[in-house]
């Protein structure tokens, strides 16, 4: 036994198992460690973008961390993007980065670097193991961080002599405490209470674990019994939503129908969610988008219980648990039955198809904005999306979806630009046959970026600017792409050839790719 050995059955024994890794020569005797463990779902990503989006797509779905395993400072600067964004979701997620020997750090060899460095900005906690003797404690500690509500990006920096110095055979695991998150205080259940009863236009933004099922079931007995608005931030790790359950509405990303939409709002009660901020900054346009003299009541954050908040401010409220829920919308669109494809039309018939309880990781960027609209009565679903800003996700998001739930069927909703990214997920749900249906919004441009343009007064980019907009010359070939990386692939510029391969894709079991031309 040695200290690899102690670190996966520490891992083990807290319930991590499944590890997204691309490993290199300082891991190898962490790697040799999971060939003896074979309760660890081992699975190999191309790229550790896609390795760390896939770990925080387990980590939403399966209510704990899994672990990623990356190649020192270099290999761990490849993943940071979607580290962000897993640190902006706060999904809980333990990495595993490998280091030269301690002895060896000295010798300043090529690929020595401040790991410590590169983790820092994207991590909630970092450590590095000193001995193998630590590494059990050291492991459960990181484990113990990670499962903290509402969730945190623990990393733990494994040098290669801690992983191979020999241990006795009857070295324990540790085992990580679990907290249950601390509950909101009667004070700010009061005022969020005295807010609602003044009669006055209130609306609740949810964020986080508000909107899930039990705490979606409170706010919306709230809703409905007080007329109050309901509504999520932009950016969320997970929602449920579909069926019966309450609809949340999403607050726009466009700054200005942001603007709009919380211009009357008096009283602005955060449940798990910040105070709403615009994504960027634009001359003339304000930073913080509800209004100046609005009241600001803080009912829970988000590392506190948010459904208990919203039972027991239902409860100050005289709200019955047995009290009407708000109802869900009814479809309020035509389905599209011929003509050329838009993204509109892609996104109606995905909402229109949706299986029960599939999973949705919508990266569409532009094209899908209405998606949420169109989707709010389809069957019961999650609906994971971009988080942090940092485009890549969208794949790597559903690889790690499909491995939290196998018998669910994931669709991603993937915009061309940024599906490039980490196309190498496709490679890796081929591998491991998941049932991940991919539909790419084909507009061959990075379309956000035009409508940027235009928002700093840039009506008709010239041609410098359109050729660092423009996917073209040459465009995008998604069917080549994705049988190169062994998923089957069409492509269709049309409603009813898209109706087909949609039918087709979601009936058939494993990795299936549309290339929807708009």
């Amino acid at each position: 036994m040695n200290g690899a050995d102690s670190l996966c059955d520490t891992l083990l024994a807290n319930d991590v198992d499944v590890c997204f890794a691309n490993p290199g020569t300082s891991e190898m005797h962490f790697v040799a460690a999971l060939d003896r463990k074979p309760r660890m779902r081992c699975v190999l990503g191309l790229f550790e973008g896609v390795v760390t989006g896939a770990a925080d797509g387990y980590a939403r779905m399966a209510d704990k961390p899994a672990a990623t395993l990356l190649h020192l400072g270099p290999g761990l600067g490849n993943g940071l993007a979607n580290l962000h964004n897993a640190k902006r979701a706060r999904t809980p997620m333990v990495n595993i980065v490998g280091d030269h020997a301690t002895y060896h750090v000295q010798y300043d060899a090529p690929l020595t670097s401040d790991v410590e460095g590169v983790a820092r900005p994207m991590s909630h906690w970092v450590k590095r193991t000193l001995t193998a003797g630590a590494l059990s404690a050291d492991a459960a500690e990181a484990v113990g961080v990670a499962r903290q509500a509402p969730g945190n990006v623990a990393t733990l920096i494994l040098p290669a002599d801690t992983a191979w110095t020999e241990l006795p055979e009857n070295t324990p695991p540790v085992l990580a405490p679990r907290t249950a998150p601390a509950q909101t205080s009667a004070q700010a259940v009061r005022a969020a209470a005295a807010a609602i009863r003044s009669g006055e236009n209130v609306t609740l933004m949810l964020g986080g674990a508000a909107l899930r099922e039990r705490a979606l079931n409170a706010a919306g007995r709230i809703a409905r019994a007080t007329g109050v608005r309901l509504m999520s931030e932009t950016s969320n790790r997970r929602v449920e939503r579909g069926g019966s359950r309450t609809p949340v509405e999403r607050l726009p990303y466009v700054i200005d129908l942001a603007v709009s939409k919380l211009k009357d709002v008096r009283h602005l009660v955060l449940v798990g969610a910040r105070a709403p901020v615009g994504f960027f900054a634009y001359p003339g346009k304000p930073s913080l988008l509800a209004p100046a003299d609005c009241n600001q009541v803080v009912l829970a954050s988000a590392e506190q219980d948010l459904a208990h908040a919203l039972e027991w401010l239902a409860d100050e409220l005289g709200i019955a648990a047995d009290a009407p829920r708000l109802a869900p919308p009814a479809a309020a669109y035509e389905v599209p039955q011929s003509g050329r494809l838009t993204g509109a039309a892609v996104n109606i018939l995905i909402a229109h198809t949706l299986p029960e309880q599939a999973i949705v990781c919508d990266e569409s960027i532009t094209q899908g904005r209405e998606f949420p609209i169109y989707s709010a009565s389809s069957a019961p679903h999650d609906w994971l999306v971009l988080t942090g800003g940092a485009i890549g996700i969208g794949l790597p998001l559903a690889t790690g979806a499909a491995v939290a739930c196998p018998d669910r069927k994931v669709v991603t909703l993937q915009a061309d630009g940024s599906g490039m990214y980490t196309l190498q997920a496709l490679w890796t749900q081929a591998r491991e046959n998941l049932d991940c249906l991919t539909v790419i919004l084909a507009n061959r441009s990075y379309a956000t970026l035009h409508g940027e343009m235009k928002k700093v007064g840039v009506e008709e980019p010239g041609r410098n600017a359109r050729r660092m907009l423009d996917l073209q010359e040459p465009h995008l070939d998604w069917t080549h792409l994705a049988r190169g990386m062994g998923v089957e692939a069409v492509s269709v510029d049309t409603v009813e050839g898209f109706a087909r391969a949609l039918q087709e894709g979601l009936k058939r079991r494993g990795p299936f790719l549309i290339e929807a031309v708009i």
